[in-house]
């Protein structure tokens, strides 16, 4: 307990306090557990600009069929603010809007993307109740863009439970982890710099008006560990960003699950000359862990329940997986550890006579 206390009291020293840092709210949480590393104002309702459009793009994902193309309508091309240009009477794809939504943060794109996904108002509820099925209480939208309203608004930690909701999204996380896109005669360019700027960034969302000041979303992976940081009203973002991710990553140490070569479990053998036969980790296995989460950690083997003699040492013997929370967090092989002979009275003439002759010298 008292090397948990040391822990955490150098982890809060070694965080920038809130005079230093720019962000009217900011939050650091780990994508996977949900985890709150830094926090900043973080529960205080704010605007959010265009990151807004993460929100969008889930619920469209959730749409289905991404590669249907569509009929660009009029009312598609009257939205103020940041465009992708679209053009009355020209078709597009869903997923190619997607990215025209999440890298250049077209206005026009969140309201097509709502427009052929249900209508503008029903999609914005559709938004709402994603909000209120993540438990979400201190957010809500009133358009799929971003635009200033008075009754549009999330927080910071709110925001950053959307984006892990998101991330786990396997066409999400690879549109706002590209940098270029191309279709047709256009190209859309990331708006994040972080991508460039800090190793391992994978995302994911720039937004900016005059009522929210500079938004901004990120995530970030290293040694097998994503973090998502929010930081609203931020005039230093990016620098601010950064710091939080190598400060927040520190926290986590690398804790070892097992070595190679070490007994994971023992295997009930049938009808052996033995009842049991040890199953064996291949690799060593390190994670990265943050204080306290190592009693946590669940294993889970996959593999046969039992097995029948004979058994072969050094064969495969399923694998395990260690769960933390129970999202997937590290893996191995497993071998059997050692032989599993038939009884003697269950081998053939020949079997016994080279055991006889034999048998002693291996």
């Amino acid at each position: 307990m008292k090397k948990l206390l040391c822990c955490l009291l150098w982890c809060v020293l070694c965080l920038p306090v809130a005079g230093a840092l720019s962000a009217k709210a900011a939050v650091v949480i780990d994508a996977d557990t949900g985890e709150v590393l830094y926090t900043h104002n973080a529960d205080t309702r704010l605007p959010m600009a265009s990151t807004t459009k993460i929100m969008t793009a889930l619920v469209a994902l959730g749409e289905g069929d991404l590669d249907r193309t569509y009929t660009v309508k009029k009312e598609y091309t009257q939205v103020e603010g940041t465009s992708i240009y679209l053009r009355e009477g020209e078709t597009l794809t869903l997923r190619d809007t997607l990215y025209g939504l999440l890298l250049e943060s077209g206005n026009d794109a969140a309201v097509a993307i709502a427009g052929e996904c249900g209508g503008q108002t029903a999609f914005l509820r559709k938004m709402n109740d994603r909000a209120a099925a993540l438990g979400l209480t201190n957010t809500h939208f009133d358009n799929p863009n971003g635009l200033p309203s008075a009754d549009h608004y999330t927080t910071a930690h709110e925001l950053a439970i959307i984006t892990a909701e998101a991330m786990r999204d396997p066409v999400f996380r690879q549109i706002v982890s590209t940098k270029t896109y191309s279709v047709g005669q256009r190209t859309f360019t990331n708006h994040n710099r972080l991508l460039s700027m800090y190793e391992g960034a994978i995302g994911v969302k720039t937004g900016y008006t005059k009522a929210a000041g500079r938004c901004l979303v990120s995530a970030a992976e290293r040694n097998g560990r994503t973090l998502i940081v929010v930081t609203l009203n931020d005039p230093d973002d990016w620098n601010d960003h950064i710091a939080l991710f190598d400060q927040c990553f520190a926290q986590y140490t690398p804790v070892t699950l097992h070595e190679a070569g070490d007994t994971v479990t023992q295997l009930q053998v049938f009808g052996g000359d033995v009842d049991t036969v040890p199953l064996i980790a291949r690799n060593t296995v390190t994670a990265y862990l943050l204080p306290g989460e190592r009693e946590r950690i669940q294993t889970v083997r996959y593999g046969e329940r039992i097995c029948y003699a004979p058994v072969v040492q050094s064969a495969s013997a399923g694998r395990v997986e260690y769960r933390l929370d129970g999202v997937p967090l590290a893996d191995d092989a497993l071998v059997y550890g050692g032989a599993v002979l038939l009884p003697p009275e269950e081998k053939s003439f020949s079997e016994r006579l080279w055991d006889r002759l034999f048998g002693d010298n291996g």
